[in-house]
């Protein structure tokens, strides 16, 4: 049985590392290269940078921070915001990122998902979709979080996988920050109709949480961001307790 991930997402604004609830009320919650280290050390399994405001700015992701986390960083990081060209993933990819992350210009050009894993490969290519419940239905949404579409969330994440991705990054954005659970239902009915590793973000608060999105939920990886940032989860005690739930890692 293949091990679960465990993952820090670092949500990266102004070159520091913030969070908040429901895409909102950021706070900051350090320096994402001594973040970046201190995951390293305590164990996680990879890591994900998403420069948050880099779409909503029209501008492009901090290619000069990603060169600074892979000098100080042995295990795999993927990073995403603002990414919408080959050339972008190229210069992320040349300064250290194991993976690249898309979301809004995944959305807004399909094709782009071909190009990169024609050029690239599917294994460094991963879609994040950001989705909440409109009437009872999934509503992908663009621009972290702020521009809704109608692009139901299970339809998207079957197109994205047929378009070559190798992963998928499901943000519940009703669970986001809330500390009370992944979108467990979602993700199961994601799982039962994908092939690709499929990474869970948005509602981590408790180490049951973590269990119940790998059993439950059928999820591949879970990504949290609070609990890590502010130590109240450690990863290592993190996995000992999965471990114990009989559910397979990399101690």
């Amino acid at each position: 049985m293949l091990t679960k991930r465990i993952i820090p997402c670092l949500d990266i604004k102004n070159g520091r590392t913030v969070k908040g609830v429901n895409f909102v009320d950021l706070r900051d919650a350090g320096d994402p290269v001594e973040l970046a280290q201190r995951y390293a050390r305590e164990g996680a399994d990879e890591l994900v940078f998403l420069d948050i405001s880099a779409t909503e700015e029209e501008r492009k992701t901090l290619a000069d921070l990603v060169k600074r986390v892979a000098e100080k960083v042995n295990i795999p990081f993927t990073v995403g915001g603002g990414i919408s060209t080959v050339d972008d993933v190229s210069k992320l990819l040349y300064n250290g990122a194991d993976k690249i992350s898309i979301n809004s210009s995944a959305v807004k050009n399909p094709d782009l998902i071909n190009q990169l894993v024609a050029k690239f490969g599917s294994q460094c290519i991963v879609v994040a979709i950001d989705a909440k419940k409109v009437n009872d239905t999934w509503k992908v949404h663009l621009v972290g979080g702020k521009v809704p579409t109608d692009f139901d969330l299970f339809e998207w994440a079957k197109e994205v996988e047929l378009r070559g991705a190798g992963e998928i990054l499901f943000t519940s954005m009703d669970h986001d920050g809330t500390k009370n659970g992944f979108a467990n239902e979602a993700l199961a009915s994601l799982s039962d109709i994908l092939n690709i590793p499929i990474i869970a973000s948005g509602g981590a608060g408790e180490m049951i949480h973590f269990a119940d999105t790998f059993t439950k939920g059928k999820a591949d990886a879970a990504l949290a961001a609070s609990v890590f940032h502010f130590k109240e989860i450690e990863i290592s005690d993190l996995k000992k307790y999965l471990v114990e739930q009989n559910i397979p890692m990399r101690i």
